[in-house]
Order: structure tokens, then sequence, then C-alpha cells
């Protein structure tokens, strides 16, 4: 996620518990949605949602921040 971010990311999931936080739990989120639409986990649809939507409000929590520490630090 957010590869053309790299460095911002490194930063942020050092300096920030909060991102780092989001961030891995995102990751987590990709890899279960993976794991359920390849038949490896079962979910109902309304289930497999509510995670791809959680799933997505997290990354956009993330690319605030990122977006708000590259503002900050003039990048």
């Amino acid at each position: 996620m957010f590869h053309e971010y790299r460095d911002e990311v490194t930063q942020l999931k050092t300096h920030d518990a909060h991102f780092a936080k989001i961030f891995d739990e995102h990751n987590e989120l990709d890899d279960r949605i993976k794991r359920i639409e390849e038949g490896e986990e079962l979910l109902t649809d309304m289930e497999l949602e509510v995670l791809k939507k959680k799933k997505l409000r997290l990354k956009d929590e993330a690319y605030a921040m990122i977006l708000k520490y590259r503002k900050e630090h003039g990048k």
C-alpha cells in the first residue's frame, strides 16, 4: 500500500504508533480478504463487504496522515 510514498510510510510507521497500527491492520485485512476471495476462509457476502469497507476507511485515514506529513515536511 502506498508504494509511491515509501519514505513517508517508513517515517510514519517509525514515529507514529497510530499510523503503524492502522497500516498493519489494513494489511491484515487485505490478507484476510484475499483468503476469503480464494475460498480459504468462508464469510457471507455481507460480512466480506463490511471487511472491505473497514479496509477502505483505514486506507483513507492512512492516506490523510501521509498527506499531512508531506505538507508539514515540505514535500
